[in-house]
């Protein structure tokens, strides 16, 4: 391999893992109350308009873009008590490291991710843990997912429990 393409092999593999933590980053920015429901802004930047999400291992289905989108933050993307808003007022989407494989202007890449969140009722917590098998499309404007098939390894909910002391004398 060329100096070249080593080094557009190396610039490919490093925007997709870049791009793996916009999922989080537009769940986070965007949390319930915040007032700001738009996933869009960093998601627009994440996958093509067209774009599959496969739910269909978490018992959901096969979501167009727009349709995920207001899953998550419901019509309109007002977010509040709408999408996930209405079970959970807080959140945090941790992605994981991503292995990428890259064969000219498509790529494949599987991310881990847990991603937890804070129940409205203050009772619990919940932990969504799996990992993302992704299928990118390299565009004018980037590497952007085509398809995402989320493969879910546990989703529990913890009770809330006072939490131990951190240090001793305090």
């Amino acid at each position: 391999m060329a100096d070249k393409d080593r080094i557009q092999y190396l610039l490919d593999r490093i925007e997709i893992q870049d791009k793996v933590a916009l999922y989080g980053l537009g769940q986070d920015l965007h949390q319930a109350d915040s007032g700001d429901g738009n996933v869009l802004a960093q998601w627009g930047e994440l996958f093509t308009p067209d774009a599959k999400i496969d739910a269909t291992d978490a018992g959901a289905k096969v979501f167009g873009l727009g349709e995920y989108t207001e899953l998550m933050r419901g019509e309109d993307l007002v977010g509040g008590t709408e999408g996930l808003g209405f079970s959970f007022n807080a959140w945090q989407h941790i992605e994981g490291h991503a292995t990428v494989t890259i064969d000219g202007d498509t790529a494949h890449s599987i991310a881990p991710h847990m991603h937890t969140h804070a129940n409205r009722d203050g009772s619990s917590n919940t932990f969504a843990v799996g990992y993302w098998h992704d299928d990118w499309v390299r565009t004018p404007a980037g590497w952007r997912i085509s398809y995402r098939r989320v493969e879910q390894l546990y989703f529990h909910t913890f009770p809330v429990v006072a939490n131990p002391k951190m240090v001793s004398g305090v």
